[in-house]
């Protein structure tokens, strides 16, 4: 009996992980069923109705009213958005270097890495884990939903612009293909929402979970393609070498946030380095999977690409629930409230 209660609470915490496992373990058993041209058309389903039901979920879901809490804060703001939309990309290409010169990792995965630099900060991830240390999560809140728009536009420019991937998929095209999908669905939710405020208030309605499983069959269906075309494979050894890079960033990243914050050319305090940490260093998959999706549609490489980025998003929400207990510590410590 209490093996069968650990069991449950294992999976209600790790559903997604373990969805996306069972994603691609169902697209290797049978590709043909996701991908382009099969039974599921995702050409259509996925492209265009997965992808606008991800942002009209974010649209209805984004608290547009917390954003007034923490307009005043510019300097955490800017410190924030200039450390995950310029020092992090800038970062990533010396890393690009340094493991192309010794020849880690293939070109494409390593041009994943980029990709992961380039993506803006999730809109629930951070500010929960901020809220749950006890750190300045209006700020966060503020600063996530306001990544997750620019990003909108400055993501596609930076991978545009590091990659040159604009010779095969013309920059207007993808900016009129995110616009349609993205864009517009972002704000009929946001038009709708104040309409049925007190509806959602009432029942709660599982935004996060939409979003997650939605964002599955967007996986799945990139994996099928992937693992329809066979002459493409990844050597165990490079899927070991992606994982131990993304947890050697994420530990830099978040140790460079830490130090900067707190020293005296920002001088935070304890609440904003929180915030700072965790809104600065993490990079959305909700935003990147369907952005990629229409960048990279129709090559056979996708689901490579992604790998970091897959990599990337369960490691940022392990590597901040190490860290909670002992910044909800150091946090107490400030205010000399016993633990």
């Amino acid at each position: 009996m209490m093996s069968r209660i650990i069991m449950s609470t294992f999976i209600a915490k790790n559903w997604f992980l373990i969805g996306l496992f069972l994603a691609i373990f169902l697209a290797k058993l049978e590709p043909s069923i996701g991908k382009k041209g099969g039974i599921l058309m995702p050409e259509i389903t996925v492209k265009y109705f997965a992808v606008c039901l991800i942002f009209l979920n974010s649209g209805l879901s984004l608290k547009s009213e917390e954003f007034k809490k923490a307009m005043s804060q510019v300097q955490l703001h800017t410190f924030i958005q200039m450390f995950t939309m310029m020092f992090i990309p800038v970062f990533m290409q010396f890393v690009a270097i340094v493991l192309s010169n010794h020849g880690l990792l293939s070109q494409t995965l390593i041009n994943g890495f980029i990709i992961v630099s380039c993506m803006p900060p999730p809109v629930s991830s951070a500010a929960i884990l901020t809220k749950a240390v006890g750190g300045n999560d209006a700020a966060a809140i503020f600063n996530s939903a306001l990544g997750s728009f620019l990003g909108i536009f400055v993501s596609p420019a930076l991978i545009l612009m590091t990659l040159g991937l604009s010779g095969d998929v013309p920059f207007f095209k993808i900016f009129g293909q995110l616009c349609c999908t993205v864009v517009i669905p972002i704000l009929i939710g946001q038009h709708i929402r104040p309409k049925i405020i007190h509806w959602m208030e009432e029942k709660k309605p599982p935004f996060g979970t939409i979003a997650s499983c939605t964002l599955l069959l967007i996986i799945y269906s990139a994996f099928c393609d992937t693992f329809s075309n066979k002459d493409i494979t990844l050597p165990r050894s490079e899927l070991f070498t992606v994982m131990l890079c993304v947890v050697l960033i994420q530990s830099f990243l978040l140790y460079t946030v830490f130090s900067v914050s707190q020293s005296s050319w920002c001088n935070f305090s304890r609440a904003d380095t929180v915030c700072a940490m965790y809104c600065a260093t993490h990079k959305s998959l909700t935003l990147g999977i369907p952005m990629l999706k229409i960048m990279y549609s129709g090559d056979p490489t996708l689901s490579f690409i992604t790998i970091p980025l897959l990599m990337y998003h369960p490691c940022q929400i392990l590597l901040g629930g190490i860290l909670a207990p002992r910044l909800k510590t150091w946090m107490l410590e400030e205010h000399n409230i016993p633990f």
